[in-house]
């Protein structure tokens, strides 16, 4: 086994040990305060994507949240359903739907956001600057990685995994 390799290995499996604690850290108080309102994480990624990019086209959202526009469509259906946001026509294209956050939907994602600032304020102060600084460059780093993933994916019509469960680099 070759150097490289062991280092992947050991890469690969410090993620899979992190990333589920992570996980409940960044979603634990979240979704203990939204239980109640029956809204899932998937629905508070819109709902913060309205928060700043009010009056969006389905289409726009859609790419955001990343989501086809089909399954952006269900999830648009849920929040019109709990009044967190509604939907109207285009005033230029009629053939154009918009999505817009309610009163109430603008509360609730206020609310999200405030909460994970707060979170994210409180972190901050437990890390020393240079830390904070080589995490902002790290996660940078992650979503730049996935991102060329993503797009090798689509360029070949699948996943870009070797035999031995690697990338193949492509």
């Amino acid at each position: 086994m070759n150097s490289e390799y062991r280092d992947i290995a050991r890469f690969t499996d410090a993620i899979q040990a992190i990333f589920p604690r992570l996980m409940h850290y960044l979603n634990h108080e979240e979704s203990r305060e939204l239980t109640g309102l029956g809204i899932t994480p998937s629905q508070i990624n819109a709902l913060l994507v309205l928060y700043f990019n009010d009056n969006l086209t389905m289409g726009e959202l859609s790419a955001e949240i990343y989501l086809a526009e089909s399954a952006a469509t269900r999830l648009v259906n849920r929040l019109v359903k709990l009044n967190l946001i509604k939907r109207r026509g285009d005033e230029k294209d009629r053939r154009v739907v918009r999505v817009t956050l309610t009163s109430y939907g603008r509360q609730v994602a206020r609310l999200v956001f405030e909460r994970r600032s707060f979170r994210f304020n409180n972190l901050a102060r437990h890390l020393a600057p240079e830390e904070r600084e080589m995490l902002i460059i790290s996660l940078q780093a992650v979503l730049r990685g996935f991102a060329e993933l993503e797009k090798a994916e689509e360029h070949n019509g699948s996943p870009i995994i070797s035999s031995d469960g690697g990338s193949t680099g492509a």
